[in-house]
This record gives C-alpha cells, sequence and structure tokens, in this order.
C-alpha cells in the first residue's frame, strides 16, 4: 500500500522553542554550526494507486486538520517511495 508523507513546520517569521532548543543542545556538543527548526512529518497509508485527486484531498486535510494555519505551514505533501522506508 502507498505511503503519502505530509510534512508541516512553523511559520519562518514565528519563533521556533523546540528548534531552538535541538541547537541550544547541539552547542553544548560542539556542534553550534547549525540552525534548527523542528516541524512534524504524518504518514497516511492509502489502499490502492494514489492519484492527483487523492494528493489534492491529502493536501486539503493537510491544511484543515493536521496543521495550525496560524502557526504552521504545509511544506510537502508527496507519496514516499518503497525503497525509503528502508533503514540505512
Amino acid at each position: 500500500m502507498p505511503t503519502i508523507v505530509v510534512e508541516v513546520m512553523p511559520k519562518a517569521e514565528l519563533l521556533d522553542p523546540q528548534g531552538k532548543a535541538i541547537a541550544g543542545a547541539l552547542a553544548r556538543t560542539g556542534r553550534g554550526e547549525f540552525q534548527v527548526r523542528q516541524g512534524k512529518r504524518f504518514e497516511l497509508t492509502v489502499p490502492g494507486v494514489v492519484t492527483q485527486e487523492l494528493l489534492d484531498e491529502v493536501r486539503e486535510i493537510a491544511e484543515h486538520v493536521l496543521s495550525n494555519g496560524v502557526i504552521e505551514d504545509v511544506v510537502g505533501v508527496r507519496v514516499l517511495e518503497p525503497a525509503a522506508r528502508q533503514e540505512v
């Protein structure tokens, strides 16, 4: 069954306290060169074939259910390739 990945990030103009905390933790380990923003990833497994209509429906779901439009942007809706699900 195909999996559709939805990625949500805080709006660029808003503070990201979780990302800032992660960047601080990295700095304490000597890796302070990174700026970090933390987002969310959702995986929706669907039966059958993924059509453009289904992707449009998932984008609508992402914008109205999976994200808070006041503080977050949906930055990606894509079909996950089967090989990408394997751990490295």
